[in-house]
């Protein structure tokens, strides 16, 4: 089933925080590839979540229509985190399948996008695709400095191990390339931090079965190396999307989780507090204004396409 015979939009989203040094060539080889020379997707958005560089206008430069995050129905309250800018993204978007791709992308290619879209394209009862690579993690200099992945061998791994076994063979869990059928992350609530990967997996599982999750091997991706201390808030917005899902602490469950870690200084250990927001999106059809908003959006990208139509018959006449 191919996207025109299914009446498929497709919308690649790149959340960005501050990473004016590759988002841009993200953006130019998505739109280069597969709007440009192939017509295969409808739009490209990125979602800026508050940087203090130049992210929004590189990506502007490179050809995506750009989001500050905050400014994406204010209304509904503040929120920070790479899960926020992927919920923001259905209250701007046209696709009936939404292709996320992260900003800091070093080593890969567009084939990530067909790669991403194929099982979605073809197979109806796929619900979500998640990317596979090697991942090696490089330093300052650009070296490759070790395997990637720590938090998921160190968080994801293990607490799937313990509580849903049937999901073992997911070989990147929380790999930031991932593609959804709108009206299924739509209907879910989403965790607004790291946590966003792992919601998916677990809620699609927990809806759809084992079988609706496909895997695509994308050969190669690389980004910069984090400071192991960077770490650990990750790890705890994974652990709280996960209990959440897997039933393994009681409730309630607090929307801020305070991560005290120790800096080494003279005579001994200096400990330092993190606010960590655990605190998760509620569906997006169960927002006012959602569906509205969708349908207008959708119905002015039909009328670009009709006014496009109309110009290039009259230019080949």
């Amino acid at each position: 089933m191919s996207k025109a015979a299914a009446g498929l939009r497709i919308s690649v989203v790149i959340p960005a925080r501050d990473e004016e040094d590759t988002v841009g060539d993200v953006v130019a080889a998505v739109k280069a590839a597969w709007l440009d020379e192939v017509p295969l997707i409808d739009e490209i958005v990125v979602i800026d979540s508050d940087s203090a560089d130049a992210t929004a206008n590189r990506a502007r430069r490179a050809g995506a229509r750009v989001y500050a995050a905050a400014q994406v129905r204010p209304d509904l309250g503040p929120a920070q985190g790479k899960g926020e800018a992927l919920w923001k993204a259905l209250h701007v978007t046209v696709g009936d399948i939404l292709v996320f791709l992260d900003a800091d992308l070093i080593e890969w290619g567009p084939h990530f996008v067909p790669g991403l879209l194929g099982p979605l394209l073809t197979e109806p009862t796929t619900q979500l695709v998640k990317a596979l690579y090697h991942r090696p993690l490089l330093d300052a200099d650009g070296h490759e400095a070790e395997t990637g992945g720590r938090v998921t061998e160190l968080v994801a791994r293990p607490l799937l191990a313990l509580d849903a076994p049937e999901l073992a063979g997911v070989v990147q869990p929380l790999a930031g390339e991932w593609a959804i059928r709108r009206r299924l992350f739509e209907s879910l609530w989403v965790p607004v931090g790291y946590g966003v990967e792992i919601a998916a997996l677990l809620d699609t599982y927990r809806g759809h079965g084992a079988g609706a999750i496909a895997q695509v091997d994308l050969g190669r991706r690389a980004h910069r190396h984090h400071r192991h201390d960077t770490l650990g808030p990750m790890a705890v917005q994974v652990m709280a999307a996960a209990r959440r899902r897997l039933a393994t602490s009681p409730e309630p469950r607090a929307d801020v989780v305070r991560l005290r870690q120790f800096d080494p200084v003279a005579g001994g250990f200096a400990a330092r507090d993190r606010r960590v927001d655990v605190v998760e999106r509620p569906p997006a059809v169960s927002i006012d204004g959602y569906a509205a908003g969708l349908a207008a959006r959708v119905e002015r990208l039909a009328g670009l396409a009709a006014d496009l139509g109309r110009h290039g018959s009259r230019g080949a006449s």
